[in-house]
């Protein structure tokens, strides 16, 4: 197949290949794949941002024993909390209104180390098991060679045009171990930010997905018929304590990603603008995210001016926009992430959520740095607002208004 862009690794350009390795059963024929076309050597690279995974020391012996000659495995949980996910909550971000961005803001993680460690062991290449219709490919490739110019990219599925079964034929053939679940009908990613499902039945949009799709999210009907309240505590933006309990970021989600899930919160079922041009059925199951979202919105709202109000959500679109379309390094996102982390430095204090069957209500706000006061804003006789005041200002507010409708009439 003749290449497109000149990132593209041809056999005579690569010597040693890092490999992004899921344990799957796409990764783990590709280590035998790469060796057999590009004669390169094979480094593994297992990195656990809060998926599924078997124990990281097996998922690096199996690594070995199909052909890698070096593996690494990295625990990156509380780097992408502490580093991406917590970006993502401050911008209040939701690609096209509802997406919370779980897999597209892992893979700038994911290709930094792979950089990281293709720069330590010398290494000519990157590869990776992403196809060529999917939005992982531009995220992954991008931070790569935006990070490196210099490094090329090996992504088999977009060579190879193999089907599952011949997958599976070709991993039995050359003695790799094939993963019992390797005939599920779905395409999953998954974190502690949250998990999408495609392909099935998914592929057509009119049809309700079943409920073998969620295995994460307990289905609304299924959740329990009595309310969970939730309180979350934030400093500048990021949630810090839950019930009262402080704990670092990674482990706050994953807590409340099973109390949430209980409750049926997170389930998204949307159509989808992906980068590459098509548009794709997706379902997610994001309970963290979705409360840690909401919560922090209405905080960000209950201690910001009405013009920041306004404002702020321009800027967060901008910013989901970037992440998803895998323009992490792009210098408009540091700007904005400048601008965004500026706007949470008073964003401190105490939401409370109800949870129930797929809700997720906010009933109670609590901060020192909220614009409420509570003197002003009640309808009862001892008040401090003046109302005697209202009139003027309301004739000066419709003063151009009423203008226009008086020359109209003329």
């Amino acid at each position: 197949m003749e290449q497109s862009a000149s990132y593209i690794a041809k056999p005579e350009e690569v010597k040693k290949v890092i490999l992004l390795y899921s344990g799957g059963l796409d990764t783990s024929v590709m280590i035998k794949y790469i060796k057999e076309k590009y004669n390169a050597d094979i480094i593994a690279l297992t990195i656990d941002i809060g998926q599924p995974l078997e124990d990281l020391q097996k998922i690096k012996e199996k690594a070995l024993n199909i052909g890698a000659i070096k593996a690494y495995t990295f625990d990156a949980k509380d780097d992408f909390a502490d580093n991406y996910v917590a970006n993502a909550i401050k911008a209040n971000a939701l690609y096209e209104g509802k997406y919370p961005l779980s897999t597209a803001i892992g893979r700038p993680l994911l290709a930094k180390l792979a950089v990281d460690i293709a720069k330590k062991e010398g290494a000519d290449a990157i590869a990776h098991g992403c196809s060529g219709k999917g939005n992982d490919q531009v995220r992954i490739d991008g931070t790569v060679i935006t990070l490196d110019p210099k490094i090329k990219i090996v992504a088999p599925v977009r060579e190879w045009n193999m089907t599952r079964d011949k997958e599976i034929e070709y991993a039995k053939k050359n003695n790799i171990p094939v993963p019992v679940d390797v005939n599920k009908p779905y395409s999953t990613d998954e974190n502690l930010w949250g998990k999408s499902t495609e392909c099935g039945i998914l592929e057509d949009p009119n049809e309700e997905p079943p409920s073998d799709v969620f295995n994460f999210v307990t289905l609304p009907e299924n959740a329990p018929n009595k309310a969970e309240y939730v309180q979350l505590e934030f400093k500048k933006g990021i949630p810090t304590k839950l019930n009262g309990m402080e704990m670092k970021l990674s482990n706050l989600i994953m807590q409340l990603n099973k109390i949430a899930a209980k409750h049926g919160v997170g389930i998204i079922d949307m159509m989808e603008d992906r980068i590459v041009g098509l548009k794709s059925r997706e379902v997610y199951e994001c309970p963290a995210a979705t409360c840690i979202i909401e919560a922090h919105k209405e905080l960000e709202k209950f201690t910001s001016t009405i013009h920041e109000n306004m404002f702020k959500p321009i800027a967060d679109n901008k910013w989901s926009y970037l992440a998803y379309a895998g323009l992490w390094y792009d210098p408009l996102m540091q700007s904005l992430n400048a601008f965004i982390d500026k706007m949470n430095e008073k964003v401190n204090g105490i939401i409370k959520l109800k949870l129930y069957k797929g809700n997720y209500i906010v009933v109670g706000r609590d901060s020192k740095n909220a614009l409420y006061d509570k003197n002003l804003a009640t309808y009862n006789i001892e008040q401090t607002f003046n109302q005697a005041a209202s009139p003027g200002f309301i004739e000066i507010w419709t003063l151009q208004s009423k203008l226009v409708n008086q020359i109209n009439r003329k």
